[in-house]
């Protein structure tokens, strides 16, 4: 059942590593063309006319954009964060709730397999995906960087690795969601939502003291990049509430799936 879960998932992988890859690839493209003396010029006036907050909210206060690792570090893991956490938002509310749409759960109970052997070959496929697509982008990256210029090897390596830790949260929480609904269609809202809302939540944490709060109801505050690119190190705190949350709405899933009425 796992090789089946592989494959299945298979094509809307490439096609979501394929766009994260066609978007840097256009960025280590033109990037060195379009960062010259007197475009910096121009960039560094821009840049002191917008407000100190917005300037945090994409890390431009700590790093700055002239080369490609630059702009990697500022707006390029922004993307990085949402489209990871778009697929593994997408992928956690479908992979459980496909079989009921497609209804093909009727072949599964028909046959001498648990439900909670079909949770956990699920979840082991979409976990295997995600930490693919990380690789998959981190290498590619990495391969980019490394044509284009000097960059901070370690530093980037662990920049890579956040991803991960909100993906993997955010695959959890929508896993657990779909059991409560026998509707793709709705859930695909729901889940993409979640990534949104989460992220407008952690960007608005960082741009005012009165709303810092927020930062706490959004999974990309387990993505602690600004961590990594001052310290060149992961906060260990992160990945523990990470794997606990994790943990936490597994449980529940598998507690909530096994009651659940499949038609």
């Amino acid at each position: 059942m796992f090789k089946r879960e592989m494959k299945v998932n298979l094509k809307n992988f490439i096609v979501w590593l394929s766009i994260l890859i066609g978007l840097f690839l256009v960025v280590f493209l033109i990037y060195p063309s379009i960062i010259n003396s007197e475009n910096m010029h121009m960039i560094d006036e821009m840049m002191e006319m917008f407000p100190k907050e917005l300037l945090t909210a994409f890390n431009m206060d700590i790093t700055a954009i002239d080369s490609a690792y630059g702009w990697l570090k500022s707006e390029g893991f922004v993307f990085v964060l949402l489209i990871t956490g778009c697929y593994s938002a997408i992928l956690g509310s479908n992979i459980l709730l496909k079989e009921e749409s497609d209804k093909t759960i009727e072949y599964l109970n028909s046959l001498p397999i648990t439900r909670n052997k079909i949770i956990s070959n699920k979840v082991s496929s979409g976990l295997v995906y995600i930490f693919l697509m990380t690789i998959g982008l981190g290498i590619f990256n990495y391969i980019g960087l490394s044509i284009s210029g000097n960059f901070d090897k370690l530093q980037y390596i662990l920049l890579s690795i956040t991803p991960i830790f909100s993906s993997i949260t955010i695959y959890f929480i929508c896993m657990f969601i779909s059991t409560f609904t026998h509707k793709t269609k709705k859930m695909l809202g729901i889940s993409l939502g979640i990534v949104f809302i989460s992220y407008v939540f952690q960007t608005l944490s960082t741009m005012s003291s009165s709303v810092e709060f927020l930062k706490y109801f959004s999974v990309f505050t387990l993505a602690d990049i600004r961590n990594v690119i001052v310290d060149i190190s992961i906060n260990p705190l992160m990945v523990i509430i990470s794997f606990f949350i994790s943990i936490l709405f597994l449980i529940l899933t598998i507690i909530h799936y096994n009651k659940k009425e499949l038609i």
